[in-house]
């Protein structure tokens, strides 16, 4: 059995997104470096076309696993969730895109912080098969 640190509602605590464009269901595991985040992909989301997720979607998924993450850090500190704002994607790869109905896992870890920058890097696998990965600059918004 997964272990489960926030799960659907819960994880308005940890982001700042709501419905219709939260991307992340689950928040399984978190230490200071890394991050494992969830997401059923529903036929309703509005980042699907046809029959799958598209790159933007999968692209705000990675973004909002982050975002989980960075909240998950301040919850632990009892701090409110951050905002941040995607300032760059590199390396971005799709091997294919996840399908409606399929759960996918995004790893997230981070790979250097200097100020309010932070640079990840996210994987996202679903059914064992890395379908995506790519790094991501995020700024966060001062308080």
């Amino acid at each position: 059995m997964d272990k489960v640190l926030f799960k659907g509602e819960q994880l308005g605590r940890l982001i700042p997104q709501r419905d219709p464009i939260i991307m992340v269901d689950t928040l399984f595991e978190a230490d200071d470096e890394s991050a494992i985040t969830g997401l059923t992909i529903k036929e309703d989301n509005i980042f699907c076309d046809g029959k799958v997720l598209t790159e933007p979607g999968v692209i705000e998924h990675i973004a909002q696993s982050a975002s989980a993450f960075a909240g998950y850090k301040a919850y632990k500190k009892e701090l409110p969730a951050p905002i941040g704002f995607i300032g760059e994607v590199k390396k971005f790869k799709v091997n294919r895109l996840p399908d409606i109905g399929s759960k996918i896992r995004t790893n997230i870890t981070v790979i250097s912080e200097a100020m309010n920058i932070s640079l990840i890097k996210g994987e996202v696998v679903s059914e064992n098969e890395l379908v995506a990965s790519c790094q991501m600059k995020i700024f966060i918004k001062d308080e």
